[in-house]
């Protein structure tokens, strides 16, 4: 190409890494390019909240005149800003590839609380401009308090040492691509299954004229088709709902073990408690419909669950059931009861890591008053293991999030392979991340608890059965039988193998905690009678 490319920009320090991120990529492939700032209306009005601002595109659509009126050839946005629809005359001619999308949660270092959710202290002020991040954020921590935050990043950032608030919450993919030292403030990693990420969120969008077909041609270089395709997923799931940045949805596609995973949360206004919905799929053909379906107010949701463990009143299941006045029988079916009452000093003198699977392990291991080595670290299953931990007072160094142990297992032992290693845990367990480590690991096994089964269960009458552990399952349906009606929602891969020697169709959650549960339950299809067979 012979000619200079004029890129357009808006002129914060991300918006410009952006541009010559693209302008230094042109070079390398030999095409001169030079940038051209541009001030858009997001950039101007500065005292009003997005969802106060007037129509949509506030932060690119005077890039867009521009670009119409040929005074640019090509813009270059954060792909989350763009409107669905580009205006007449204009394409998306190249999809960069996607940053890490997940959110930043920082928090002033004196304001840190390890004991609660987040790690953010009760009643904490959090400072962000997105309905997104407040429904999502209130849903786990409805004690916090929100307050308005605009601003680019570094005086966003500025605004959380000046301003009075105790914690902020950024997109990771700007702070990595600015390269900002963030060691003053403690620094909660969200992943996208954590907090659903806002459509196209971490990806880069260059935009030019229809009619520029030699640009078009050009700019492949930069393009990368399968991030395009998981993203018009996530934008086809906005347009459909109409939104804009304002509208609290968040949604992420991603393509793993050659299926595409989506994830979405929506909300009608940044005070209300989100809906969260997880589907998998093979293509991405018709799924964004599927998703949006799913939220429809004329779908028949579960009139009534039952789960084998007790939810209490301020749990993240309960009161994502209770919004749509879903009744809930909790009941554990299994008692837990300690298998020792001393440590001995010895086992932990040379202990690396200690592993838990479970939230029982954490209580009944920190009921011995472990005297632990100054480095140890912790290594936890699940979200509510975590959770537990960290009432402990301690952070997990290792959370495995998956519901196969197997796939923990392989994550755990990029880490712990040749350390030594404890594994405080139940009389009978089964031993999974254990089986996944080298022959050079030290493995010790600690059993702290025993499980013991109720008897005479009363058998439930809810839709939806949830069932949390293989020791429930075995209590339950030692004096019940499944009714054609009810559906059944298993707990982690051993949990399912139960039902699959019974030959009960069931559902596996993305997640063993009460958000997938939350997401499974939300996500059932109509009740019919249960054949046999796994989802």
């Amino acid at each position: 190409m012979e000619r200079t490319l004029i890129i357009g920009t808006r002129g914060s320090e991300l918006a410009l890494w952006q541009a010559n991120f693209v302008k230094d990529s042109l070079a390398n492939a030999g095409i001169a390019a030079q940038l051209k700032i541009i001030k858009t209306q997001g950039d101007r009005i500065l005292n009003l909240s997005f969802d106060k601002l007037e129509g949509k595109g506030f932060f690119t659509k005077e890039l867009e005149e521009e670009l119409l009126a040929g005074t640019i050839d090509l813009a270059v946005h954060s792909h989350k800003d763009l409107p669905t629809e580009n205006p007449p005359g204009l394409i998306i001619a190249a999809v960069s590839e996607r940053e890490d999308p997940s959110e930043l949660l920082l928090i002033l270092k004196d304001c840190v609380d390890v004991k609660q959710k987040l790690s953010v202290k009760y009643g904490a002020i959090v400072g962000t401009s997105s309905n997104r991040r407040k429904a999502q954020l209130l849903a786990y921590r409805p004690d916090l308090e929100i307050e308005e935050l605009r601003g680019n990043v570094p005086t966003r950032i500025g605004k959380l040492r000046d301003e009075g608030y105790d914690a902020i919450m950024l997109a990771k993919a700007g702070v990595s691509r600015l390269g900002i030292d963030l060691s003053e403030f403690h620094v909660e990693v969200l992943t996208p299954n954590e907090i659903v990420p806002a459509p196209a969120q971490g990806a880069l969008a260059i935009q030019i004229r229809e009619s520029d077909t030699e640009l078009l041609k050009a700019l492949q270089i930069l393009h990368h088709a399968d991030v395009a395709e998981q993203l018009a997923v996530e934008r086809t799931v906005l347009k459909l709902f109409g939104g804009g940045c304002h509208l609290p949805l968040g949604c992420y596609c991603r393509k793993e073990d050659g299926k595409y995973q989506v994830f979405t949360s929506r909300a009608e206004e940044g005070d209300q408690f989100p809906d969260r919905l997880f589907l998998e799929a093979d293509t991405t053909e018709g799924l964004s419909a599927k998703v949006v379906a799913a939220f429809s107010p004329e779908r028949k949701l579960p009139s009534s669950v039952f789960i084998s463990r007790e939810a209490s009143e301020q749990s993240y299941f309960r009161r994502a059931l209770q919004k749509h006045n879903i009744q809930i029988d909790d009941r554990s079916l299994i008692r837990t009861v300690p298998v020792i009452n001393k440590l001995d000093s010895f086992i932990l003198k040379h202990v690396d890591w200690v592993f838990f699977s479970s939230k029982n392990a954490v209580e009944y291991f920190f009921q011995l008053q472990p005297q632990l080595p100054k480095d140890v670290k912790f290594g936890v299953m699940g979200a509510g293991s975590e959770e537990m931990l960290r009432r402990k007072g301690y952070f997990a160094d290792f959370t495995g999030l998956g519901v196969d142990p197997a796939d923990v297992a392989e994550e755990f032992a990029k880490l712990a392979n040749g350390t030594h290693v404890l594994f405080p845990g139940a009389q009978e367990s089964l031993n999974s991340i254990q089986k996944g480590l080298s022959p050079e690991t030290k493995i010790v096994n600690l059993a702290v608890y025993e499980t013991v089964l109720e008897e005479q269960i009363e058998g439930s009458g809810a839709e939806v059965l949830v069932f949390t552990s293989p020791s429930n399952v075995d209590a339950y349906f030692a004096d019940n039988l499944l009714d054609p009606y009810q559906k059944v929602i298993a707990i982690g891969k051993s949990t399912g193998k139960k039902f699959d020697e019974m030959g009960v169709k069931y559902k596996l959650p993305f997640s063993p905690d009460e958000v997938g549960l939350a997401e499974a339950v939300f996500g059932l299809s109509p009740t019919q009678p249960s054949p046999v067979g796994r989802t």
